[in-house]
């Protein structure tokens, strides 16, 4: 590990630590750390194209736009190989909010995501990638508590 001094001003610094002690964090480096860590991860510089990982894509969408419920479940289904499992909320009169969980390549994601959030009718469009060990990801035999079996990707 290595150890650095940066030059921060007093708003940026209380920033840092406001944020460290509502995450709990023991000092300041483990907060930078983090921050870092979640930046590289939010900009894809950590993750090539064919990297395996998990991620949320949560968006609010207008359940009265035209076919659009439709064309999103339709696109849940083209894509089945990538969704986990998907929660849906009825905001109001108006709106839905779904938060969907996703396992894929950061390519397939991002691609899926980019899909649904651009849809005529969706707002609020977030997608949050979690990197994964390429070891234990597609293709490698695992158990789930039943046995040994392969995943393949599609």
């Amino acid at each position: 590990m290595q150890r650095i001094t940066i030059s921060i001003d007093d708003a940026l610094l209380e920033t840092v630590d406001r944020l460290g002690r509502q995450r709990g964090y023991q000092s300041r480096s483990e907060a930078m750390r983090d921050i870092v860590r979640e930046a590289a991860v939010a900009d894809g510089s950590v993750m090539a194209g064919d990297a395996p990982c998990m991620a949320t894509l949560t968006f609010v969408f207008e359940h009265e736009t035209r076919d659009l419920a439709r064309r999103l479940t339709l696109a849940q289904h083209d894509h089945h190989e990538l969704s986990v499992s998907t929660l849906h909320v009825h905001v109001d009169h108006r709106d839905c909010l779904e938060v969907m969980v996703l396992r894929g390549t950061v390519y397939q994601v991002k691609a899926f995501a980019d899909a649904v959030i651009t849809q005529r009718g969706v707002r609020h469009g977030s997608l949050h990638l979690i990197p994964i060990d390429s070891g234990e990801g597609h293709g490698h035999p695992h158990l789930h508590g039943h046995g040994a079996h392969q995943h393949h990707q599609g």
